[in-house]
């Protein structure tokens, strides 16, 4: 089958005088889809369906034609206005092969958690939420929905410690990555000195699983992992101490693979790892989980860039949304947190791409599909889409006054390139063609020195559960 189609493709771009990353790119959005197919990778039936779609679409066109990604000189770059989003169809580009988490590459990610403020403005956004919820004995329960590197979550932490000096936590975070699974629980021993009633869990299960702490599947479920620390002492130290002897059983339990048939990056085995003080066991014991499955029923759930923005709509409402919406508790709320666009880093984009939209879901397309997915258990939820005033806010990448003037320096341009690329999601093999071509740097820095900064623009919304 292979050996077919690339025939086929490789007599295509022949004729029409294309190279084959060239042709990956424009019918499945897939550079490298040649070299996977020749090192034994395979397809969906969909993609290849969409392959013979794009050749038989373009029969009619000129061959020689090649794609120009720049018809300008350095100097007389235009700056191009972000496009009104279209109207969302709920397509979107499914190909497994792309479909694997942008946000898995760990260069970009820590270099823009790092140098942009986004993980302390939506962490504020969130805590916004913690006057609206009502919690009930026995604890205050929050779920987050992509931990990530723990800061979101520990800033949230904090701010429910002010509003709930008292109450237990019951806090169940869930993240696949190993490397960010680490970041986490760095962040975790102070947070059990400050509120010592605290369950923390963390897991790598699904998003159709991960609320309720048990996998649907036989074969996952007989496999789970599930360890219990009870940490002694009532020290940061000491915490810290027991937190980082948990690395040998992180390395060996908590890996990850790409999916043969989605391409999502998906555990080896699922894990749920239960931390709490020992001192405070007993105070505990209704709040610490037990194998078998738990209640949801969270007063709070974040769902901060939970899916890749160029996913499909259904992608989103039904694999991600909507199971979330269905584990909240009467009076829980669900924070949603996605990059809107229409700011100076996608100016940056579109002088390097003038048609790229990668945000293609607005606020009230996610809540009429979630809504429509829930059907009849979406009776006693509210769908909140706000107005935008409420709903977006900003963030910046930091930088100093002295940084934009007539000569940016190279890191603060690098800097400010990768959080535009990270933020619209560019995949690797696109960056190909203009990382040689350094007339992405001149359209950096005239941004940059146009606003007097970078900044960026995400859109939240927000679904309800009614108190009973």
């Amino acid at each position: 089958m292979n050996e077919q189609i690339l025939q086929e493709i490789s007599e295509f771009c022949r004729q029409r005088g294309l190279a084959e990353s060239t042709f990956g790119r424009r019918a499945v959005n897939d550079g490298k889809l040649a070299s996977r197919l020749r090192n034994g990778g395979r397809i969906t039936t969909d993609t290849l369906e969409r392959i013979r779609a794009f050749m038989s679409q373009s029969a009619d066109e000129a061959p020689g034609r090649r794609r120009v990604l720049f018809d300008a000189p350095p100097s007389a770059l235009p700056v191009v206005k972000p496009p009104a989003p279209p109207v969302a169809s709920g397509q979107a580009n499914d190909d497994p092969q792309r479909n694997f988490r942008f946000f898995d590459n760990r260069q970009k990610y820590l270099l823009f958690v790092n140098t942009c403020s986004e993980k302390w403005e939506v962490a504020n956004r969130v805590s916004l939420e913690l006057a609206n919820i009502h919690p009930r004995p026995p604890a205050v329960r929050l779920f987050d929905a992509g931990v990530g590197d723990g800061t979101v979550l520990a800033r949230v932490m904090r701010s429910m410690h002010d509003r709930f000096p008292t109450m237990p936590f019951y806090i169940v975070g869930k993240e696949i990555s190993l490397e960010d699974i680490r970041l986490t629980l760095q962040k975790l021993p102070d947070r059990f000195v400050e509120h010592p009633s605290s369950v923390v869990v963390l897991t790598n299960l699904a998003y159709a699983d991960a609320p309720w702490l048990a996998a649907k599947s036989l074969s996952a479920a007989t496999s789970l992992v599930w360890k219990e620390v009870a940490m002694d002492g009532n020290t940061a130290h000491s915490f810290e101490q027991q937190i980082t002897a948990l690395e040998p059983f992180l390395a060996e339990n908590w890996k990850a693979r790409v999916s043969a048939k989605s391409g999502n990056p998906v555990y080896e085995r699922p894990v749920i790892l239960v931390l709490y003080r020992n001192d405070h066991k007993f105070l505990l014991d209704q709040i610490v989980p037990k194998p078998g499955g738990t209640v949801a029923d969270y007063d709070l759930v974040i769902a901060s860039q939970p899916y890749r923005a160029r996913a499909s709509l259904e992608f989103k409402a039904k694999r991600v949304l909507a199971p979330l919406a269905r584990a909240l508790g009467p009076g829980g709320r669900m924070i949603a947190i996605h990059s809107y666009g229409n700011d100076p880093g996608m100016e940056i984009i579109h002088k390097v791409w003038p048609n790229d939209n990668p945000f293609m879901h607005s606020r009230h397309d996610l809540l009429k599909a979630v809504k429509q997915e829930l059907g009849a258990a979406g009776r006693d939820l509210n769908f909140n889409a706000y107005s935008d005033q409420r709903s977006l806010f900003r963030y910046e990448m930091h930088t100093l006054p002295s940084e934009i003037s007539s000569s940016i320096g190279t890191s603060t341009l690098l800097a400010a390139w990768n959080a535009a690329i990270y933020v619209a999601q560019v995949e690797d093999d696109r960056l190909s063609d203009v990382n040689s071509d350094r007339r992405f740097v001149e359209a950096t820095r005239d941004v940059l020195q146009q606003h007097g900064g970078l900044w960026f623009y995400d859109e939240s919304f927000v679904i309800s559960h009614r108190r009973e």
